[in-house]
């Protein structure tokens, strides 16, 4: 590989746009580009020789947004002879040669499907001084046997299946992604023991829709057993997963939530309207009363359950009637938080040539009640706990203030963000140690807990931390994770896997 001064790897940055699956998605990049003898830049290095964009494009500002940073970059890459510049994931696979078009100093661009070529790809571009562009149709190897470099010594992603056969109308994602395509049990679950082996305490289970997993093996139970398998595990104390369709829930998967101790209480569950006229509309396949019947199914089988969600304003044709019953339907269930999203025209979609697109002003005002409503209620909900013990994961980041506070932060079984402070433990307290606090304040997006902790268990995911490390996994088959150098966890936030 060419190196960017005699002697010396050249150095790489991935910036990564949109949800879980993007993240853990640049999670494969950085292991494949390490494995290609590239090295992680400095945070303050403002000239890598490589930059990788990983983009999105659920949401109608990505292409903007995308090509305002290439934009940005085009001086500093004028100025550093050798630099390329990368573009990958959703946007890629929508825009293809587009990119290069708009933005000809783009040296690689590569879809969703071949992320395991970009190490060729930005050797072929520097060769040929030319740029390389490729994007496949369908995935040639399942991207959890690509090496991943992961990016926190406590959490990790475990992808279960790639691609979605559903047909929202307001949705890009299964043009970009695919059919669902399903991992095998025993590959994923090997996947987690390593994780588990390496000190990882948590792992969230990715899917554009977990619970339809099965579907192309014929067993529309494996979802519920492969989270009772997750509880055999030695050392996995919390489980999660991200995102479930109501069209596909099972009863089998609630009892499998309630009965496996290490499963967390904790559920992401997209609703995107209370309206059932506009349900029908984006073409979600279930209604109002049956979102709610899982909601009383979970709650009565998990009282202590935190139920999250995505809700969507302003969809064409929605009524202020329709908007209504949305309110009326988060007033009912009582989430503890939600992801909420102004509808965004996607070319391509059927919502984006559908009658009765709203004017701005009319989203503008119903998301801003739809804001404070939710936010009423999850205030509300948090309240309840002041005065309860939660046990929290120490997080890397969740916490903006915690230098100006002396807090640290992470997040509580149930998933909710708790802010803490650390008493006489003051420095003794690592990331991915557990911590049990008694909750003293609530906001409506966070707790707090100021009193002393009740008790602190030092990990060995918390000794990894302290000594600058990750796991690194080579591939789920070739072997148990090495070690790789430190770097903070991107944040996570909503998009394309809550269908």
């Amino acid at each position: 590989m060419t190196t960017a001064a005699a002697g010396s790897p050249r150095t790489y940055q991935v910036r990564t746009y949109g949800c879980q699956m993007n993240v853990h998605d640049s999670e494969r990049i950085s292991g494949l580009l390490e494995d290609a003898g590239y090295v992680r830049a400095a945070e303050a290095d403002e000239q890598p020789d490589v930059v990788v964009f990983n983009t999105c494009a659920v949401r109608e500002n990505a292409d903007n947004r995308l090509y305002g940073n290439l934009g940005h970059l085009r001086p500093v890459k004028a100025k550093h002879p050798g630099m390329q510049i990368a573009v990958g994931g959703c946007l890629a696979q929508k825009d293809r040669g587009d990119i290069v078009r708009k933005a000809p100093w783009v040296d690689v661009v590569f879809g969703t499907h071949n992320i395991g070529a970009l190490p060729a790809l930005l050797d072929r571009a520097r060769h040929n001084a030319a740029a390389e562009v490729e994007i496949l149709e369908s995935l040639e190897v399942f991207p959890s046997t690509l090496p991943t470099r992961r990016e926190s010594t406590y959490a990790g992603w475990v992808s279960i299946s790639v691609g979605c056969n559903n047909t929202c109308t307001f949705c890009i994602v299964p043009s970009l992604r695919g059919k669902e395509k399903d991992r095998r049990p025993g590959d994923i679950l090997s996947e987690v023991r390593a994780l588990a082996d390496s000190g990882v305490l948590e792992v969230t289970l990715l899917g554009q829709n977990v619970n339809s997993y099965g579907v192309e093996f014929g067993d529309r139970y494996a979802f519920g057993k492969l989270l009772r398998a997750c509880g055999d595990i030695d050392g996995l104390e919390r489980v999660r997963f991200t995102s479930p369709h109501p069209k596909d829930f099972t009863d089998d998967v609630i009892a499998a939530m309630a009965e496996t101790p290490n499963v967390c209480h904790s559920l992401h569950m997209p609703l995107q309207s209370g309206s059932d006229d506009v349900l029908r509309a984006m073409r979600r396949s279930y209604r109002s009363e049956r979102y709610l019947g899982i909601i009383s199914k979970v709650r009565a089988a998990m009282p202590d359950a935190a139920i999250t969600t995505d809700i969507i304003v302003g969809f064409p044709g929605e009524t202020e009637a329709d908007f209504a019953r949305t309110l009326d339907l988060v007033r009912e269930a009582r989430f503890s938080s939600a992801f909420t999203f102004q509808y965004s025209k996607r070319p391509g979609t059927p919502a984006a040539t559908m009658d009765g697109q709203l004017p701005k002003q009319v989203v503008q005002e119903r998301y801003e009640r739809l804001i404070a409503c939710v936010e009423e209620i999850t205030w509300a909900e948090n309240k309840k706990l002041v005065g309860e013990t939660v046990e929290v994961l120490v997080a890397v980041g969740e916490g903006r203030k915690d230098e100006r506070t002396g807090r640290m932060s992470g997040r509580a079984r149930d998933g909710r963000l708790v802010h803490f402070a650390t008493g006489e433990l003051a420095g003794r307290i690592r990331p991915g140690d557990i911590v049990h606090t008694v909750v003293t304040y609530a906001a409506p997006h966070h707790l707090n807990a100021d009193g002393a902790p009740l008790a602190h268990r030092r990990t060995r995911a918390g000794d990894a931390a302290e000594a600058g490390q990750v796991p690194r996994t080579p591939g789920v088959l070739l072997g148990l994770p090495t070690i790789g150098a430190p770097a903070a966890a991107p944040a996570p936030v909503g998009g394309c896997t809550a269908q």
